[in-house]
């Protein structure tokens, strides 16, 4: 295949900087990849593979009618390869897209290493080169050097907050004469495992939790956590039904052998296809890795649980997205340069892949002095970029897909069909979008 242009860089090889770089040499831009690992390892990742996942293996909703199941879509239809490696790599999750971590990042791996057009440089970037055109899908966890530079060319600071990452349990070390399978309602089977609680067992849990040690965070930076991804012991000091209401809820979750609905479940989700490893759901924590043993082996089923990967905090890195960001994702004081993932300012795998897609489209274009494209507003990922690049400037946050930031819909529709309305009405905007003269030219 023939190069169009010089090319393009792309600083970054998670989810937003693979997809970034799929959709660039699938136009015939040569792509220069420039990842730091395995030289270099952040605190949360481990694996050397590009697109690594961290503080979960579930993509959420495979719902169509849902918000983020729509996003999905719309990617399926723009040629998303981490939809492609999901689907491929997927293990049971009831209604939800959950992957085998390894397979999933290998898979990616392997499709980009063996395109012609895209070169992997491993090495670790400190300073913004001084490329054109120049993707940054640095993510959340941008190393200090780097985000410094970039506070400094937007004349402002990045802002930060504080993620955790749950634990994940070796299924042969769950005590079965207490846990049991299922899905919440049914849904999806017997998915799930759930680790019920009476309510002595519930309210001793919360105490010790209350109780235990935590990792303490820099002198220097003030915790500002995002509220879908707070740390369990975080939200046990907000009540203590907080948990019971939450990661925590029993609801439609009977245990088969009572019929009973416990006082509180703890649910664990598949993390890999053999089946051999189990994610504590809604566990993410910043717990003293002894504590998270010594609390966590209070639950029951769990008591001689044997940990793979203990929860952990990090710090997650992103800009004041509607000061700084145009909707084509370039930087309003260097258009050169795109930014895509978290980085931008939107939360979760799968929004982070949506804006990776969208930049590697647009620098592609770019590269070839085309019109760049920004997707209509109706489309769930145009909504993305509508808020981030458009929304409030105060006090901005990372936020998930959701209905809420697209435009109303016309006429009166009645909750129970708005989702399949919204649904209908993007992927028609988005199908015209994609066929427009904007794509053939």
């Amino acid at each position: 295949m023939a190069f169009r242009t010089n090319g393009i860089t792309i600083i970054g090889g998670g989810l937003a900087g693979s997809e970034a770089a799929w959709q660039a040499a699938r136009q015939g831009i040569r792509v220069r990849l420039l990842e730091m690992k395995p030289l270099r390892f952040s605190p949360a990742h481990h694996s050397p593979w590009l697109a690594e996942l961290v503080c979960s293996n579930s993509l959420r909703s495979q719902d169509p009618e849902s918000a983020v199941g729509l996003l999905k879509e719309e990617m399926r239809l723009l040629g998303s390869l981490v939809l492609e490696s999901a689907l491929a790599n997927r293990v049971p999750a009831g209604k939800a897209l959950a992957v085998d971590r390894d397979r999933f990042a290998r898979f990616i791996t392997d499709r980009i290493t063996n395109h012609p057009l895209i070169e992997i440089i491993n090495q670790h970037v400190s300073l913004i080169p001084d490329q054109d055109p120049l993707i940054l899908a640095t993510g959340p966890l941008t190393s200090d050097e780097l985000a410094q530079g970039l506070g400094q060319l937007l004349g402002s600071a990045t802002l930060h907050f504080y993620d955790a990452i749950a634990p994940i349990i070796f299924r042969d070390s769950i005590d079965f004469g207490k846990a049991y399978l299922g899905s919440r309602y049914g849904h999806g089977g017997e998915d799930y495992i759930n680790c019920p609680m009476g309510e002595a067992e519930y309210q001793l849990f919360l105490d010790r939790l209350l109780q235990a040690e935590q990792v303490p965070l820099h002198s220097f930076e003030g915790p500002r956590y995002f509220e879908g991804c707070l740390p369990i012991e975080i939200m046990a000091r907000r009540g203590r039904d907080t948990l019971r209401f939450g990661p925590m809820k029993p609801v439609g979750l009977p245990d088969p052998r009572t019929g009973k609905i416990p006082y509180a479940v703890v649910q664990l989700r598949q993390d890999n296809q053999e089946g051999t490893l189990f994610n504590m759901v809604g566990f993410q924590t910043k717990l003293r890795w002894p504590e998270q043993e010594r609390v966590f082996r209070l639950i029951p089923g769990l008591e001689q649980a044997e940990f793979a990967r203990l929860g952990s905090i990090h710090r997650n890195t992103f800009v004041n997205a509607p000061e700084v960001l145009l909707p084509t994702l370039q930087l309003k004081k260097d258009p050169r340069i795109f930014l895509a993932g978290q980085i931008t300012g939107v939360e979760g795998y799968v929004e982070s892949s949506a804006m990776g897609i969208l930049a590697g489209i647009n620098a592609g274009r770019y590269a070839q002095n085309k019109r760049l494209a920004v997707p209509p507003e109706t489309t769930a990922i145009g909504a993305l970029v509508a808020h981030i690049s458009q929304g409030p400037k105060k006090d901005f946050q990372p936020m998930n897909i959701n209905f809420g930031l697209f435009p109303p819909l016309e006429g009166k529709v009645p909750r129970r069909f708005r989702g399949k309305a919204y649904a209908d009405r993007a992927l028609e905007a988005l199908k015209g979008w994609v066929n427009s003269p904007l794509f053939s030219s």
